[in-house]
């Protein structure tokens, strides 16, 4: 489970854009980024080329006096994102010896990316966590979106699963990091991810059965980022090498060393079995928005509220779906619906921030300084 560079980025450098080099943040850390490529099994079904690769990205707080760029997603002349001040595989942050660094598993939207989610990365390696994030194959907007990868979702909880393990192996990282000390966040189906890493179980009937009476929900609707049919799923599904997958689809997926979970807009919650959800036993805080129609309120974030014991949930007013992507450039809102649609995003930013952070605290403990 050996972690290989993922050299420049080059597959994913028409979506990517830099600003000159910036001075290292004023508060806490400076945050960096790097990137790395594991071997995960499962990533063949979902890949549209077939690769048993899953794409890595780590976020961790950076040796003072680093230095940080701007970092944008699009094109260079005009980007979509504004993602996060961040530098570039710089040292990691010196620790107090003996002490080692609680971990934050990230997980993106459906056909979003792990770089996508860089704003709410950053601050938290900016307060010392070490922040992991991966591209789910097949379902992510580098590559080409697949069916397996759009309907297979518990094998995102897989994928970061395999990257906390190898993690934890890698030589710059392993030893300062304490693999007993996670939590879990993620938006939209990221959400479900956390959730899922928590102990929720899958199944599918009961989230057909949901879309067969509520067909105008927002989960149940062809997605913008990539339709699928009832239709489509069913044919993949005739695949020998998805089939073994689903067959894993209502499996105990979560990890025993997670402590909490934070998630922003969660999809999918009607996919998960209630006894599941009652029987989350780690601390869960929800964000969401009022006004998000893709993963509506009632029938997911609070869904979920109302069912996993002691589970807070924030509703932001005016606030839709993708509020909790990277912050929207004018060109952005020109040009994309998604960024049309977001509500105020720097109240559901500051609020997912500021709440993440409240109950990484709490949960794993202040990271080391």
């Amino acid at each position: 489970m050996k972690l290989k560079p993922l050299a420049a980025l080059a597959l994913a450098s028409s979506l990517f854009a830099s600003a000159p080099a910036a001075s290292a943040a004023k508060a806490g850390y400076v945050a960096s980024e790097t990137h790395r490529v594991v071997t995960q099994p499962s990533a063949a079904a979902r890949d549209a080329e077939g690769r048993d690769q899953l794409r890595v990205t780590v976020w961790y707080p950076a040796r003072v006096g680093s230095a940080a760029r701007e970092v944008a997603l699009g094109p260079p002349d005009a980007p979509l994102f504004r993602v996060a001040t961040l530098a570039d595989d710089a040292p990691l942050a010196d620790d107090a010896p003996g002490r080692k660094r609680p971990v934050v598993l990230l997980s993106h939207g459906f056909g979003g990316s792990a770089r996508m989610m860089g704003w709410f990365a950053a601050p938290l390696a900016q307060a010392g966590y070490v922040v992991i994030g991966v591209d789910h194959p097949g379902n992510n907007g580098v590559d080409r979106m697949t069916a397996p990868g759009a309907i297979l979702w518990w094998e995102r909880a897989e994928d970061l699963k395999r990257a906390l393990a190898a993690v934890a192996a890698d030589p710059q990282f392993g030893p300062h990091i304490d693999p007993t000390r996670v939590a879990a966040s993620g938006f939209s189906a990221g959400g479900f991810t956390a959730l899922a890493l928590a102990g929720a179980r899958f199944d599918r009937q009961r989230l057909l059965d949901f879309c067969h009476a509520h067909p105008d929900d927002g989960v149940c609707r062809p997605q913008i980022e990539f339709a699928i049919t009832e239709d489509d799923m069913r044919k993949a599904l005739q695949r020998p090498d998805v089939a073994a997958l689903e067959a894993t689809a209502g499996a105990d997926h979560s990890l025993p060393a997670l402590k909490a979970v934070f998630a922003m807009a969660p999809a999918l919650v009607q996919a998960f079995t209630p006894d599941s959800l009652r029987g989350i036993g780690v601390p869960v805080r929800i964000v969401s928005g009022e006004a998000d129609t893709v993963a509506a309120l009632a029938s997911n974030a609070r869904a979920a509220a109302d069912a996993i014991p002691g589970a807070r949930l924030t509703a932001l007013p005016k606030v839709g779906h993708y509020a909790f992507l990277s912050t929207c450039t004018d060109a952005g809102r020109e040009k994309l619906q998604i960024c049309a649609n977001t509500g105020p995003q720097e109240l559901a930013h500051r609020t997912a921030i500021a709440q993440a952070l409240k109950l990484f605290e709490r949960t794993l403990g202040r990271p080391a300084q």
